[in-house]
């Protein structure tokens, strides 16, 4: 159990640099406290993804671009188990990527609607933060986005309407809709092909994975910085 937590451990450290790393690494700290056979093999398979992608990061470039854009995603009741949804989301500043998370949500949602309309309270937290932190540097600010492929809870932020099938969501999510009101997020539509926070809530082949690092700005670092 102790080498397993060890080995979990320092993938939860490598996902600080590598976003591409989270939603794998955090379905195995599910499983810290009852590690079976099957969850060391998929941890040794991380590390080989690892070994095989040494030499990626990060890459940051100049940009003259301040405004916040968060891409959020929800996969939902994708564990087997509990039927819990997992939600993520990428933040950028411009084009550049700044925070991302890849989370299990705490309670199980009753349709994909409210699982998505989670996430997205949970990254519009991260835009007010963020919003403040660059305030104090006296960043000039537009709106910041928030980039969502499912319309019913793009429908749901952006208008003050209850429903029959979303009035059990607790009043804390609303906390979205307040801020959507106030004019201080905007939440737009993006294509489920272009949701580039798709690799931080499921599994995804070689190809789709590839161009979502892409586009989170994962790159191979050619250069030896030594």
């Amino acid at each position: 159990m102790k080498l397993y937590q060890s080995l979990v451990g320092s993938l939860i450290y490598a996902t600080l640099t590598r976003p591409d790393l989270s939603y794998a690494v955090g379905v195995l700290s599910q499983f810290m406290h009852c590690p079976r056979k099957e969850h060391w093999i998929a941890g040794q398979r991380v590390l080989r993804y690892i070994k095989g992608t040494l030499r990626e990061g990060l890459y940051y470039g100049f940009t003259s671009d301040t405004r916040i854009k968060i891409y959020s995603d929800a996969d939902w009741a994708g564990n087997v188990d509990d039927r819990r949804s997992t939600h993520g989301y990428l933040c950028y500043v411009g084009d550049k990527l700044i925070s991302w998370c890849s989370k299990k949500q705490h309670t199980v949602a009753l349709s994909s609607t409210e699982a998505e309309y989670k996430g997205m309270v949970e990254a519009a937290k991260e835009v007010i933060w963020l919003k403040t932190l660059l305030k104090v540097f006296d960043v000039i600010q537009s709106t910041p986005i928030i980039c969502g492929d499912n319309m019913s809870s793009l429908y749901l932020a952006a208008n003050p309407v209850f429903h029959a099938r979303t009035k059990h969501i607790e009043i804390q999510y609303h906390f979205l809709r307040e801020k959507v009101i106030e004019k201080e997020i905007e939440v737009i539509h993006t294509p489920t092909k272009d949701q580039v926070a798709d690799m931080m809530t499921k599994s995804l082949d070689g190809p789709k994975l590839q161009r979502f690092k892409d586009m989170a700005g994962i790159k191979k670092i050619e250069k030896n910085l030594n």
